[in-house]
This record gives C-alpha cells, sequence and structure tokens, in this order.
C-alpha cells in the first residue's frame, strides 16, 4: 500500500510494477505465505491457522505506524481479542505429532465425520452464496462467511498437502497417489475463489 501511495503522489504515475518497494513486498509475501505452508507439514493445523491472524494483527499495527491510518476502538477490541483467543488455542491445544500420509487422507475423507462435515458445509455455503447473489445481501458477514467456510476447506487441503510433501522429503513417497493431486487442486481452487 505505501508503494501504490507513493506512486499515486507522482504527477506522472506509473505502473506498480515498476516500484522497487512492491516488488519487495510481494517477494516477502510469498516469502511470509511459503514458511506459513511449510508451517502445516510439521504443526498441527490447530496452532498453525490461528496464528495467521498474527499477521492481520502486525499489518494493523504497521498500517498505524507508517501510512499513519486511525486505530479505532472497535480494531484494538478486535486485536486483542484475536490476540488472546490465539493464546489460548497454541497454549492448550495438545502437542500431538502427526504423520499425515496419502492413505490416511484417504481415509479420512470418506469417514463418515468428515462427509457430514462436508455436507453442513456445502449446504450452508449455496445457501448463502444465494442469498449474496440473488437476493443481494450484501453484509459484511455474509461475505466473512462464504470466505470462511472456503477457508476451512484451504486449511484441510494445505495440511494433507503439506503433510504428504513432508512425509515423501523424509522418504516414504506420497506423490504417486491420486488424493495428494486432488487436495492439491482443492486447495487451488478455493484459493483462488477466496481472493474472487
Amino acid at each position: 500500500k505505501c508503494a501504490h501511495l507513493r506512486l499515486a503522489c507522482q504527477t506522472d504515475p506509473k505502473p506498480c510494477y515498476t516500484s522497487k518497494l512492491w516488488w519487495c513486498g510481494i517477494i516477502l509475501l510469498g516469502l511470509g505465505e511459503v514458511g506459513n505452508f511449510t508451517a502445516y507439514g510439521f504443526a498441527p493445523a490447530a496452532l498453525v491457522a490461528p496464528l495467521g491472524c498474527v499477521s492481520v494483527i502486525g499489518s494493523a499495527f504497521i498500517s498505524g505506524l507508517f501510512l499513519k491510518e486511525t486505530m479505532r476502538a472497535a480494531d484494538i477490541l478486535g486485536g486483542t481479542l484475536a490476540v488472546a483467543g490465539t493464546y489460548l488455542l497454541v497454549t492448550f491445544t495438545p502437542n500431538v505429532p502427526q504423520e499425515i500420509t496419502a492413505k490416511k487422507v484417504q481415509n479420512y475423507l470418506v469417514s463418515w465425520p468428515f462427509v457430514i462435515y462436508a455436507i453442513i458445509e456445502i449446504i450452508t455455503f449455496c445457501v448463502l452464496l444465494y442469498f449474496y447473489k440473488r437476493k443481494a445481501v450484501k453484509h459484511i458477514v455474509v461475505l466473512l462467511m462464504l470466505v470462511a467456510l472456503l477457508a476451512s476447506l484451504t486449511v484441510i487441503a494445505v495440511k494433507a498437502v503439506a503433510g504428504m510433501i513432508t512425509h515423501s522429503v523424509k522418504g516414504k513417497m506420497q506423490l504417486a497417489y491420486p488424493v495428494f493431486y486432488i487436495m492439491c487442486i482443492l486447495m487451488a481452487a478455493t484459493c483462488a475463489f477466496q481472493v474472487k
């Protein structure tokens, strides 16, 4: 954003991709996401996913510091609750190492708890999408719930892919199983739809 603001202030604005500051931000963002993806291969998703909110809190702090954006009371309260929730999750999540193999992922995908979860999630997503598209309910809560439902599938797919890659690097090849590629497609599709 800082690069965009600097470019907008110029008399002859140039595209953002000509800015070194913009490229630095994009590269750091990419490295952070690679690190986040790698973390799913080594730590439980219950620990990694909540820690993602720490980056949001950091971004809010940095934007106030460098971009002179104002922090509202609701922002501070939301940040405090997010940090408190993250602390509780990290502190009380059991540290049980679990190796994710292709066969385990296949078994989880056809288990009754996951099938019921997937059905409920798909129905909820379709109902929310109907209200958003057909009834023009543009409330922020509807949008956030749509993205959160997709994000839960993204976390499942990322955990499966990262776990299978980690297991493959350790010597037991998991990339020959079709479920690996199914999870890669699910990961990419849910990420793309969240952005859209």
